[in-house]
């Protein structure tokens, strides 16, 4: 699994994309498309058009990092098709890379601090 810095956010592409894309051109979607720094230390998720392929790619400090996961029986979990894309929590993420459904789960409400008088 890929180690987050504090203050990492995941973003998920929700449009499909031409899996052939590399650093360069994932870098320019990126800036271009989903309106973000592909610098920034966050990271990116795209999918592929079946859904059963996706890479994601990172600024680590030094370098990009690209990585890639095809499932070979099912489809992940993948948000509706919109031109925009969502952020996920890292357990979130952590669930879609297993093949599970991420949409299925609850996020816990923050705790309420006691009002002081």
């Amino acid at each position: 699994m890929i180690d987050f810095k504090p203050g990492t956010r995941i973003f998920v592409s929700c449009r499909p994309i031409d899996m052939r894309k590399g650093f360069n051109s994932l870098s320019a979607l990126i800036a271009n498309e989903l309106r973000h720094d592909p610098y920034s230390g966050h990271l990116f998720v795209f999918r592929g058009k079946r859904g059963d392929y996706l890479k994601i790619i990172y600024w680590d400090g030094s370098g990009l990092c690209l990585f890639a996961k095809h499932l070979e029986q099912g489809s992940f979990a993948w948000p509706p098709v919109i031109d925009d894309s969502m952020a996920l929590s890292q357990g979130q993420l952590a669930m879609l890379l297993e093949g599970i459904d991420w949409r299925r789960t609850v996020v816990a409400p923050q705790p309420q601090r006691p009002a002081i008088v």
